[in-house]
């Protein structure tokens, strides 16, 4: 299989390079910028793609590669900090933008040199998405300017006897018109990709390594009901057969009706399945607890705690599954990258655990891929396309301390807005719809008389990967009829909110 090394620099949009890497069908990984050249020889790319990150090149301690991966003959793609290291590390210049003028954010008119294998096929001139404060002064003896704006003539730079490029913008985001065109021409053109990378392949090769992995032993699957935990099961009930156990924690934070569904869809199913009623001690464990770190941490622990006393129960279980993804990973901070949220089942797992290991083979999957997966492995579609609900709940959509109270509230709201969606027949053009309770109360008049009670916010996006997403247009007459029914049907709510704000800068979840 041909991969792609992605090395990450630290910037905000490193993961989602990954993503439209993948959607060519050609496999990546992405890894820390200091990865030891041996390690790199290794993994065998067929090229390297240098991502963004918020540093300056000049700076004493800026990030930076080992020069040798520059004689690996690797094709190599700088994006924006990228290509600033590429032009600085080979000789040429990079310095502060000397006025704004000379920064860039935003959407910007860049003209292209078609005859670079870069833009191979594309148009002349076309809009980019440019987020840079530092300058390319000088290129790097042997490079050629491929690209340039009003503001930057560096815009684009390419040696191409080397198989060198870098370019000051960023082709990964859906601003730049023909981004993804120029990493297939980097994928094909230039570091001649046959696009192996498909779901059965992966399928063969997890199934195989899973085998390997667990030998004769036995597994532990925490079972959510949800599309990742349940592409996990299959996808290990394929690998070691009955020598899985699907455990299903009701932690209290469900949404409504939620623990009886999850039982039901799997009672029919050849899994050894258990149901654990641990909504009390979750409860007590939160009690207080307002900061949305801590709540993601503790759920992540107290999950582990439950499943190492089911495995003592039902015997000796070597390993724990969990339908951890990509997506999880990244969010929860990986070398240089921020935390931007703890997921319980990455950041919020305690150090020491009752198991021989932790297996997490969908790690390296984006949600798409997963469906894609699960789809393959002969899941029903209703169950592959259902829209995702978060590990630790109805805790992260609650803000500030979580109450049984606060819990009722939120189910109920929440239970109006997907059935009038569900309804209103937009349940398919809605990526992930939900209603949070906010921390705020307010004054409000019901009855003739005062309230004091708190505000819902209702939110829904659409997006492809969950690595950004835009807010969904919903139809005023549909946000009218949901904030109605909330506000006269839930006892504790006097005000409705809808969310319009995309990820980034926000992210699809509260907390």
């Amino acid at each position: 299989m041909q991969k792609i090394l992605i090395l990450d620099f630290g910037g905000q949009y490193n993961q989602l390079i990954a993503r439209r890497v993948r959607e060519h069908r050609v496999y990546c990984e992405v890894r820390p910028f200091d990865l030891p050249l041996e390690e790199i020889r290794r993994f065998d790319p067929i090229g390297i793609i240098f991502t963004g990150g918020p540093g300056s090149v000049y700076l004493p301690g800026a990030p930076r590669v080992d020069p040798g991966l520059f004689d690996l003959g690797l094709p190599i793609l700088g994006i924006c900090y990228g290509c600033q290291l590429l032009a600085q590390m080979l000789g040429g210049q990079v310095v502060p933008a000397q006025n704004d003028a000379a920064r860039e954010y935003g959407k910007t008119e860049t003209v292209f040199d078609t005859g670079c294998a870069l833009f191979k096929g594309l148009p002349e001139k076309s809009v980019t998405w440019m987020s840079h404060g530092d300058y390319m002064a000088a290129a790097p003896a042997g490079f050629r300017l491929a690209g340039h704006s009003a503001a930057c003539p560096t815009a684009a730079i390419c040696d191409e006897k080397r198989r060198f490029y870098g370019v000051q913008f960023h082709p990964e985001v859906n601003h730049t018109a023909y981004g993804r065109e120029m990493l297939r021409n980097f994928l094909y053109e230039i570091c001649g990709a046959a696009g192996d990378w498909t779901m059965a392949g992966f399928r063969e090769r997890a199934v195989a390594e899973l085998r390997g992995k667990v030998g004769g032993g036995s597994a532990l699957l925490a079972l959510s009901g949800g599309v990742d935990s349940s592409v996990a099961a299959a996808l290990m009930a394929e690998a070691i057969g009955e020598r899985l156990q699907c455990v299903f924690v009701d932690h209290g934070l469900l949404r409504k009706d939620e623990g009886d569904e999850v039982e039901a869809a799997f009672a029919g199913r050849a899994l050894r399945f258990y149901r654990i009623d641990a909504r009390a001690r979750f409860l007590a464990r939160l009690a207080g607890v307002e900061d949305p770190e801590r709540k993601r941490k503790i759920i992540g622990e107290e999950f582990v705690r439950v499943f190492e006393e089911v495995g003592r129960r039902i015997g000796a279980v070597d390993y724990l599954v969990q339908g951890t993804i990509y997506p999880d990973v990244i969010e929860s901070g990986k070398g240089p990258a921020a935390v931007i949220k703890s997921h319980h089942n990455v950041g919020g797992l305690p150090e020491r655990v009752a198991f021989r290991e932790i297996l997490e083979p969908l790690r390296l999957l984006f949600k798409d891929e997963v469906r894609q997966l699960g789809r393959e492995l002969g899941l029903p579609e209703e169950l592959v396309s259902r829209q995702p609900f978060p590990g630790p709940g109805l805790a992260i959509r609650i803000i500030g301390e979580v109450t049984e109270e606060k819990l009722q509230i939120l189910r109920e709201a929440d239970a109006i807005f997907r059935r009038e969606i569900a309804a209103a027949g937009l349940a398919e053009s809605c990526s992930q719809y939900f209603a949070a309770l906010t921390n705020l109360r307010s004054v409000g008049v019901m009855g003739d008389g005062r309230s004091y009670d708190y505000a819902i916010a209702l939110r829904s996006v659409q997006t492809g990967d969950f690595m950004t997403a835009d807010w969904t247009r919903l139809p005023y007459e549909l946000l009218d009829r949901v904030s109605v029914r909330i506000v006269n049907e839930v006892r504790g709510v006097n005000r409705v909110f809808y969310d319009i704000t995309a990820k980034p800068p926000a992210t699809v979840e509260y907390e």
